[in-house]
C-alpha cells in the first residue's frame, strides 16, 4: 500500500491555489462561494464533466488537501452530493442532469431519501408505496419514515411499487418527488437530544410527472443498490459521527491535555480506542492507494462501515464515562469541561448501528458476497 502523491499532484494543488488567489482575495470567501466552487468543478470533482473534472483519485486528493488547507467552506448537502446525484448520473436523462444537478452540487437544492418505511426497514424491498401510472403522471401513495432533513428538502428520491404482481425486487421503480408538491406531508421525529433531524414523511395522492421516473420502469432495486452503495462509504468517513464530529484521536488529545488517566483499565479502554482508529485508517488508505492504482475498491468498504458504526459508540460512550457525574448533562463534556459535542454526540451515536443498513444486515452482506457463506434464510421463504 503506498498512498503517497505522486509528483503531479502538485500540478494540481498549484491549479487549486491559483483558483483560491483569484476567487478569494483576501482570504475572505464571498457569499457565493458554494456556486463558484461548484461551477469549477471542485465540490464532487470524480464527477464527469461539466459537473465535476473527470478527476482521478490523485486529483482528488489535492483538491481535497488544498481545501482543507484554505479552511474552504463546502456545501452541506450530503444526501443530493453523496446519494441522489451520483444515481442521476448513473439513471437519469440529460434534462434531469441540467435541472438537479447544479442545485445539488452548490447546496441550494437540499435532498433527502424517502426509502424507508414502518414495515420495511432492514428489508427494503418490502416496502408499500405504490405508484400508479395516471397519463403524464404517477398518483403515490404511502408512507417513509427515518427520513433525515424531509423538513428542510427540496427534492427527494423516492422508492414506490409500480408492479404489485412482480417479484419483490422486480416491482420497484425510482423517482424524483418534489417535497413541496400536494399531498406530500412531512412530520418530524424528535430525538432524545431534542433536535428532529428525522421525519415521517406521508404520501397522499401525490401527483409526480412521468419525467420525473429515473431509469427504466420497475428498474428502481437496481438504482437503490447504486445509492445504497454510496451511502455505506459516505457513513463510514474520518469522524466518529459518520464522518462528522469528533474522533478518537480529539478525545485522546483532551485526555492528555487533562494529565491523562492513572486507572489500568480506563487506559486499556483508551487504547483499544486508538487501536480501532487506526485499523479504520489504514482500511480507508487501501481503498484510497487502491484508486491511486486504477483499481476499484474491494470489500474493504462493508467491513469498513460495520467496523467504523461500533466505534464511533466506543468514541462518545467512554467520553460521557469520563465526563463522571456530569456525563449526566447536555452542556458537558469528558473532565467537567464545557464541551456540549461529547454529550450530544453519545445521544446521537445510538443511530450509528442502524443507519445505512443495520450492523447485522453488514455482517450479512460481509458473511456473503465476501466471505462466500450460505444465504440467510428468507422468512418471506
Amino acid at each position: 500500500m503506498n498512498v503517497e502523491l505522486p509528483p503531479e499532484a502538485e500540478v494540481y494543488r498549484d491549479e487549486v491555489r491559483a483558483f483560491l488567489r483569484e476567487q478569494v482575495p483576501g482570504g475572505v470567501f464571498p457569499p457565493d462561494w458554494n456556486r463558484r466552487l461548484a461551477e469549477a468543478g471542485m465540490v464532487a470533482p470524480h464527477w464527469p464533466k461539466p459537473w465535476g473534472l473527470d478527476a482521478s483519485a490523485v486529483q482528488q486528493l489535492a483538491i481535497d488537501v488544498e481545501l482543507r488547507s484554505a479552511r474552504s467552506p463546502r456545501p452541506v448537502n450530503p444526501i443530493g452530493i453523496g446519494w441522489a446525484g451520483p444515481t442521476l448520473l448513473v439513471a437519469g436523462t440529460q434534462e434531469q442532469h441540467e435541472r438537479y444537478l447544479p442545485g445539488i452540487l452548490d447546496g441550494s437544492e437540499l435532498w433527502c431519501q424517502l426509502f424507508s418505511e414502518p414495515g420495511a426497514g432492514s428489508d427494503l424491498a418490502a416496502l408499500t408505496t405504490r405508484a400508479e401510472r395516471d397519463g403524464d403522471e404517477w398518483v403515490v401513495n404511502g408512507q417513509k419514515v427515518w427520513t433525515t432533513f424531509a423538513h428542510v428538502s427540496r427534492y427527494g428520491i423516492l422508492l414506490a411499487r409500480t408492479d404489485p404482481s412482480a417479484e419483490q425486487h422486480r416491482g420497484i421503480s425510482y423517482f424524483v418527488v418534489d417535497m413541496q408538491a400536494p399531498g406530500v406531508t412531512t412530520r418530524p421525529l424528535k430525538q432524545m437530544d431534542g433536535q428532529a433531524m428525522f421525519n415521517e414523511v406521508f404520501l397522499d395522492n401525490v401527483r409526480v410527472p412521468a419525467d420525473n421516473l429515473v431509469g427504466e420502469i420497475n428498474d428502481g432495486w437496481r438504482l437503490a443498490k447504486v445509492t445504497l452503495g454510496n451511502e455505506r462509504v459516505s457513513l463510514s468517513g474520518e469522524g466518529a459521527l459518520w464522518g462528522a464530529g469528533p474522533t478518537a484521536n480529539d478525545l485522546l488529545d483532551v485526555v492528555r491535555a487533562n494529565g491523562g488517566v492513572t486507572d489500568t483499565t480506563l487506559r486499556q479502554r483508551l487504547a483499544a480506542l486508538y487501536v480501532e482508529s487506526e485499523v479504520l485508517r489504514l482500511i480507508r488508505l487501501r481503498t484510497v492507494s487502491a484508486k491511486m492504482r486504477g483499481l476499484e475498491p474491494g470489500p474493504e468498504t462493508s467491513v469498513r462501515k460495520a467496523l467504523s458504526d461500533e466505534h464511533g459508540q466506543h468514541v462518545m460512550g467512554l467520553a460521557v464515562e469520563l465526563a463522571g457525574t456530569h456525563g449526566l448533562l447536555m452542556d458537558r463534556g469528558p473532565f467537567a469541561s464545557d464541551d456540549a459535542t461529547w454529550a450530544a454526540g453519545f445521544l446521537y451515536s445510538c443511530a450509528l448501528t442502524i443507519g445505512g443498513g443495520t450492523s447485522e444486515v453488514q455482517r450479512n452482506i460481509i458473511g456473503e458476497r465476501v466471505l462466500g457463506l450460505p444465504r440467510e434464510p428468507s422468512a418471506a421463504r
